[in-house]
């Protein structure tokens, strides 16, 4: 029962061009968003302050800088399930005490959906 790739321990993994830059190994989900700690590799650095200005974003509730950063983040990563197929569309928070917590689908979110 239950998705396979949502299964504790199951891992999703992060691309920066074709460079594995993080690994997500999923702690629990709550549909539509999947939970995850995160092993930051060589690469995802260059990302980090990215992540935190979309989390500082979404505190305060500034919906335009957060969604500049989802833009920004999507035009530069990739998203493949444990089986190592591409996410086709997601969501993605990484957090600085190396969680995250994402949503994604099998198909791009439909651009109207706010």
């Amino acid at each position: 029962m239950g998705n396979p790739n949502l299964i504790s321990g199951s891992v999703w993994r992060l691309h920066h061009g074709t460079r594995e830059i993080a690994r997500l190994t999923v702690t629990g989900a709550d549909m539509p968003w999947s939970y995850a700690e995160v092993a930051a590799l060589p690469g995802f650095e260059e990302f980090r302050a990215l992540f935190a200005e979309q989390e500082r974003a979404v505190e305060e509730e500034d919906w335009e800088r957060a969604d500049a950063c989802y833009t920004r983040i999507r035009a530069a990563l990739t998203l493949t399930f444990p089986d190592g197929s591409r996410v086709a569309e997601f969501m993605l928070h990484i957090h600085d005490d190396g969680t995250a917590g994402w949503r994604w689908h099998d198909e791009p979110f439909d651009a109207e959906g706010g």
